[in-house]
Formats: C-alpha cells, sequence, structure tokens
C-alpha cells in the first residue's frame, strides 16, 4: 500500500476557456494541486494547441502546479521558455529528440521537475536508462494529439512494467498516465501503479467539476 497521494492532474485542454480563470480557480478550492498542459505543435502530432504565451499568462493567476507536456518536434529547442513561463514540470516524448538524456539535462539545469513521455506504440523499457535524471514518466494511455479518446487497455501492462523497474531499482519517479482517463479506467491505472492521473473530459466536459473531481477521487480511494 502506497504512502503517497494519488494525484490528480486536470489537463487544462479540456476547459471552458472563456471560462479558464474561474474553472482554475474551483480546482485550487477543491484542493486539486496539479495541471496538465497540452503543448502541441501540429508536427509530431497533428493537432495545435496553445503554447508559451498562454502558459505565461495563466501563471499569473493560480498557484496549481503546472504540468507541462510537450506534444513537439526537438523540444530542446525551447525548454528554456516554457521554464521560464512558468512551468514547474517539463514532460517532453522520447520520440521526438535524439537525446532524451541531454534534454533531461537542460530541463534540470532551468530549475525544474523534468519527465519523459512515450507513445503506445513505443517499448516502456526504452525509458528505464533515463529514469535517474527523470522526475515523471508519461505513459499515454490514447495516441497523443487529441482529447476524447478511449483508454487503451494496454497501457495497464506498460504501467505495471513501469512501476515495478521503479520500485526494483529504488527510484523516486513517479509514474503518470493520459488518456481516457475517467471513473472506470482511473481504478485500473492506479491499481497498475499509476501516481498522477491525467484527466481532462472527466474533469471539465460533465458540467459539475466539483462532483466530477470528487467521483474521480472516490474511485481511486482505496487504492492510496
Amino acid at each position: 500500500m502506497r504512502k503517497k497521494e494519488i494525484l490528480l492532474s486536470p489537463s487544462l485542454l479540456s476547459c471552458d476557456f472563456a471560462r479558464a480563470g474561474e474553472q482554475l480557480k474551483e480546482l485550487e478550492r477543491l484542493g486539486v494541486k496539479w495541471l496538465h498542459l497540452d503543448v502541441m505543435d501540429g508536427a509530431f502530432v497533428p493537432n495545435i494547441s496553445f503554447g508559451i504565451p498562454v502558459i505565461r499568462s495563466i501563471r499569473k493567476s493560480t498557484r496549481l502546479f503546472f504540468d507541462t507536456h510537450l506534444m513537439i518536434d526537438a523540444p530542446e529547442r525551447y525548454i528554456k521558455q516554457f521554464a521560464s513561463a512558468g512551468s514547474d514540470c517539463i514532460t517532453f516524448h522520447v520520440e521526438a529528440t535524439s537525446d532524451p538524456s541531454a534534454v533531461l539535462d537542460m530541463i534540470r539545469a532551468e530549475g525544474k521537475l523534468a519527465g519523459v513521455s512515450v507513445k503506445p506504440g513505443t517499448k516502456v523499457q526504452s525509458v528505464y536508462p533515463l529514469l535517474e535524471k527523470c522526475d515523471l514518466v508519461l505513459v499515454m494511455s490514447v495516441e497523443p494529439g487529441f482529447g476524447g479518446q478511449s483508454y487503451i487497455d494496454s497501457a495497464t501492462e506498460k504501467i505495471r512494467l513501469l512501476k515495478n523497474h521503479i520500485k526494483r531499482k529504488r527510484y523516486k519517479t513517479l509514474v503518470s498516465v493520459d488518456g481516457g482517463i475517467d471513473i472506470k479506467t482511473a481504478p485500473v491505472a492506479a491499481g497498475a501503479g499509476a501516481d498522477v492521473l491525467v484527466a481532462g473530459s472527466a474533469v471539465f466536459g460533465k458540467g459539475d467539476i466539483k462532483t466530477a473531481v470528487e467521483n474521480l477521487r472516490a474511485a481511486v480511494k482505496g487504492l492510496v
């Protein structure tokens, strides 16, 4: 049984941007600590979301921990900018760069937590050599680029393998999962070892953020 709580990281991409400030304040009132920021460039993934100016702007109005997920090619080009915009943790895809170890070093040099992410088709073992430098590994449980997709079942075994390896090596790396997380899949992912649950539609798409957050917490309560 784990001593630490399972963290919920609501995805800004699914919020009502016309009411973003109000909705972030509601998350704070509910005791949510993290906010997931999906940055897409239209190249590494087919969609385009938001970037540095949006992060810098919302940083002024919230104390939430900024869990920035870069779905962009050659992330090393922008680490300094995303760090200075207010990111607390910067996660990039191992598939997006030729030297992920160097990118992790760049993030750490900026005083930020550093993470790597793997697509559904990438073996999770590919990140094992990087774990000494990783504060977080993000397992994608959908194909990155669009919200509202269904959870890919093979992600569960990836989470389990990764968590077991982290325990064997006695690392402190957090395991995060992103994609299709709701009250049915949250306990599956958490039961496999996920420490952080990224949820978009399940938080912002139900019309009642308070009830949505409470339901997700209740779904994983016995797994903490």
